[in-house]
């Protein structure tokens, strides 16, 4: 089993010590989906939500997620994100969220890119819930990442 490296010798939770590490281009995609019901889909097609451009906001909102995620998940270190893009696609019951996100660092961003698309996912949502109270949020993954120790991984 691989040693679970945000646990200290006597099981506390600490903040992975990345500083002997050489920093490398990093980059991880992420992908969700939030399934609604017709007149939800249409309304956001067609921009006819009451509350506006529902993709618009929520690509914003996708991309101040991911500058916030060091803030939001306790053992995130915060990074100098050097790019985030969200984007979204119509697919049969719902809108299809992919995010992501670069950099060069010491570690990582495929907190930032699931963290993007889950807030992308949620603003959907909000902006939309006065015509779909129903919509489900489902199946938000990493599907890529390259760099790192670790190296390329994709997901099956």
């Amino acid at each position: 089993m691989t040693e679970l490296t945000h646990l200290d010798a006597q099981g506390h939770a600490r903040m992975v010590d990345v500083g002997a590490k050489a920093p490398t281009q990093r980059v991880a995609v992420a992908r969700g989906m939030i399934r609604m019901s017709p007149a939800a889909l249409v309304a956001i097609r067609d921009g006819t939500m009451p509350k506006g451009d529902v993709l618009a906001t929520a690509r914003i909102a996708g991309i101040m997620a991911a500058k916030k995620t060091g803030e939001l998940i306790p053992l995130c270190h915060p990074l100098s994100l050097d790019a985030v893009a969200v984007e979204f696609g119509f697919v049969e019951g719902g809108v299809e969220c992919t995010a992501t996100a670069s950099l060069t660092a010491k570690t990582g961003v495929e907190m930032e890119a699931m963290t993007a698309a889950c807030v992308a996912l949620l603003t959907i949502y909000d902006m939309a819930k006065a015509v779909d109270k129903g919509m489900v949020i489902d199946a938000v993954r990493l599907v890529a990442k390259r760099g790192g120790k670790s190296g390329d991984w994709s997901a099956p």
